[in-house]
């Protein structure tokens, strides 16, 4: 069955790596073989040769993946509890199409642990198949950053808490069957590894009943674990989602999301620094932040960011409080959103919490210059389903404010070198 399996996978590669790269030759004849992908110049690549390594099955042994070949995910790769995958800097993962329990993606479960530090010099890529792209290079040379859905995600799991019905469950996506899929725990100074300067791309595959993979899902991900530098592009889904954990996230990049950049949910209870959320034509929230599904409350905290809205996406909001959450915005710009557009308290539950001050925002900026003048007013960005906007916008006068200017928002030097985002001249509002 599993050959029978793969060959079904590499023809459908095959069909659409013509589609993406040989639009611009219609009298591309070549044939590859089973083991081979078109490229769009119309050359086959091998996969499984000295070049190119099939990872298909899950990692039992601690691993090292070297920069000097590219990684093929043919299935969901686990790396399993006890074991520590090593990426080296400037190594490129690509996976290969599939779509539900197909669909491809590396997960590291609850006790393992992935050191993948690349360098501003020479990041960690994941990707599709159907990407060109190679060691060394920042920009696809053949896929625009608005393609998404060509394979899943990266999936991290540990054993910090969740508020969720059990102190541990299934991740969203992963067959009840695999063990592997649960996470949460009791110590929120889990250790789940090192990923530092790794850009994740083109994908959120659909994994059944229009449910797709985040770019990054990080499911009661201790404290000692360390996540910075991180670029997330071309998702179907949530850029990154955060199911409880106490981890903290530092110079967070997401662009052209499907869903929401940022979406917090089971009482997370870390602190995001320095982050930007540029939205696209899919995009719905900037932030969407829910709370607890259990008894267990938390608090999180996201801080010094730079937020760009679409004007052309259906949604495009800057952000949605659900579900009695708690939580600190802070330092952070807003600009090109819809007239529209609001950040909302959804529920009473919220509105209460916004009450007894379990909700904080500071120096939230609003740059709404591109709108008809006297059009958009901070009363009009504040809404409160609670039915409390009176007490809401009164208070806005003192948390935020109307620029033209940004007076706050994301360090841009952080971005510089490594990230697609800064090549394409997309962080020119920042600091």
């Amino acid at each position: 069955m599993k050959v029978i399996r793969n060959l079904f996978i590499l023809s459908w590669i095959f069909l659409l790596v013509i589609f993406v790269g040989c639009g611009k030759d219609d009298t591309c004849e070549v044939k590859c073989g089973a083991n081979q992908v078109l490229t769009s110049d119309c050359k086959c690549v091998t996969l499984g040769d000295d070049k190119n390594v099939i990872v298909s099955s899950n990692i039992t042994v601690n691993t090292t993946w070297t920069k000097d070949k590219i990684y093929h995910l043919a299935q969901r790769v686990t790396v399993t509890d006890g074991v520590t995958l090593t990426i080296e800097a400037g190594t490129v993962i690509k996976g290969q199409a599939g779509s539900g329990a197909n669909a491809t993606a590396l997960l590291i479960a609850r006790g393992a642990k992935l050191n993948a530090q690349g360098t501003a010099a020479a990041p960690i890529i994941f990707t599709s198949v159907a990407d060109e792209i190679v060691s060394g290079q920042i920009k696809s040379p053949n896929l625009e950053p608005t393609v998404s859905g060509l394979w899943g995600g990266l999936i991290i799991l540990g054993r910090a808490p969740i508020s969720a019905a059990a102190d541990a469950v299934q991740i969203e996506g992963i067959p009840p069957s695999d063990i592997n899929g649960l996470y949460g725990g009791s110590d929120a100074a889990d250790n789940s590894g090192i990923i530092k300067y790794v850009s994740i791309r083109h994908g959120g595959a659909n994994i059944g009943e229009g449910n797709e993979i985040n770019g990054l899902t990080l499911g009661g991900v201790g404290n000692s674990t360390i996540i910075e530098n991180i670029e997330i592009i071309g998702n179907s889904d949530d850029g990154i989602e955060c199911f409880g954990g106490s981890v903290n996230l530092k110079n967070i990049i997401v662009w052209n999301s499907g869903d929401d950049a940022f979406d917090m949910d089971q009482a997370y209870s870390g602190t995001i620094d320095n982050i930007v959320a540029i939205l696209g034509n899919d995009s719905d929230h900037a932030f969407e932040l829910d709370g607890p599904e259990g008894a267990i409350k938390g608090s999180f905290t996201i801080k010094n960011g730079t937020v760009k809205g679409s004007l052309t996406t259906i949604m495009g909001e800057y952000g949605d409080l659900r579900d009695k959450v708690t939580c600190t915005l802070e330092n952070i710009y807003f600009y090109n959103f819809k007239e529209d557009s609001d950040l909302e308290l959804d529920n009473a539950g919220v509105s209460d919490n916004w009450i007894a001050g379990k909700i904080i925002f500071k120096n939230l900026e609003f740059n709404v210059s591109h709108l008809a003048a006297g059009n958009i007013t901070l009363d009009k960005i504040f809404k409160d389903d609670g039915g409390r906007d009176a007490e809401l916008n009164a208070a806005a006068i003192g948390f935020a404010k109307v620029v033209t200017t940004p007076g706050t928002g994301a360090f841009k030097s952080a971005f510089n070198g490594w990230t697609w985002s800064e090549a394409n001249g997309e962080l020119v509002a920042l600091r």
